[in-house]
């Protein structure tokens, strides 16, 4: 799979399972240090730059609202290339012009590509939890347990999800560690982008939408809920500068931008938790 094919910004015109693993949080200096780089890329006397970036899948809903405001208040314009993890990493370690990422931390995992970056602490932006939707009206069923999950996954006709994806990795781990890996094999429709699957359920091409909630709030599918908590993994998204980035400060200056509330309202109002 390869959203960035169709999945790129031109400026403002448009986890590993079983354990959470995460960037270390920035320490009270480090964002202090962010919002003086914010501040100073404000300046009228800042040098305008191109910014390229890439970034989760999942995040293009609210980075397509953030970047347009920042745009504005600096001047700065962003190119990203968004995709899924497996080509994350293929992007990072490619040799191509890259300035910052915004990307599962699973993509840090990979040496080669966390060498592409400053070495030190990344810096959290968000994370989101997975959960089930049916189209609007339709009845809820149950997911509160992991039995209830397993019975209400076996009674469903079809299922979307995007398996090639790390959050689709870990649907299908818990498929499997619910014992239903074999039957859901024939049941999955697979998406190639996040975005795709709530347009699925609502048109009732599928009962269910399974995979992180952000991507599922859409009009007409009514959210089920969360996964029970003996099943549920947050997945992380972390940034950091590229090593060989011409524009640092200015990529800084987006990285600090992310974490000013005007920002982590838009997080916020994703369906996702800032940091």
């Amino acid at each position: 799979m390869n959203l960035g094919d169709t999945n790129i910004i031109h400026g403002s015109s448009r986890r590993s399972p079983g354990r959470r693993v995460s960037g270390t949080s920035p320490t009270a200096s480090l964002a202090a240090l962010s919002l003086l780089t914010l501040v100073l890329a404000m300046s009228p006397h800042a040098k305008a730059a191109e910014l390229k970036m890439i970034a989760g899948g999942s995040m293009s809903g609210p980075l397509k609202q953030i970047v347009p405001q920042f745009e504005r208040a600096t001047g700065h314009k962003l190119v990203i290339h968004f995709d899924s993890t497996p080509n994350l990493i293929k992007q990072a370690t490619s040799g191509m012009p890259l300035d910052l990422a915004v990307v599962p931390v699973d993509v840090f995992n990979d040496p080669a590509a966390k060498a592409r970056f400053v070495a030190g602490p990344t810096i959290d932006i968000a994370r989101v939890g997975y959960g089930v939707i049916v189209r609007s009206g339709a009845a809820k069923p149950d997911i509160s347990t992991p039995d209830a999950l397993k019975k209400t996954l076996l009674a469903a006709q079809s299922i979307s999800t995007v398996p090639s994806s790390a959050a689709g990795a870990y649907v299908l781990k818990v498929f499997d560690r619910l014992g239903v890996a074999e039957e859901m094999k024939a049941k999955i429709k697979p998406q190639q982008l996040p975005d795709q699957i709530a347009p699925a359920v609502a048109n009732g091409e599928v009962d269910l939408g399974v995979f992180l909630i952000n991507t599922l709030i859409a009009p007409g599918v009514d959210l089920v809920g969360p996964f029970p908590a003996e099943l549920q993994q947050e997945l992380v998204f972390t940034s950091a500068v590229s090593v060989d980035s011409k524009e640092a400060e200015a990529a800084k200056a987006f990285i600090g931008y992310l974490r000013t509330p005007a920002a982590t309202a838009i997080i916020k109002a994703a369906g996702m938790t800032p940091g």
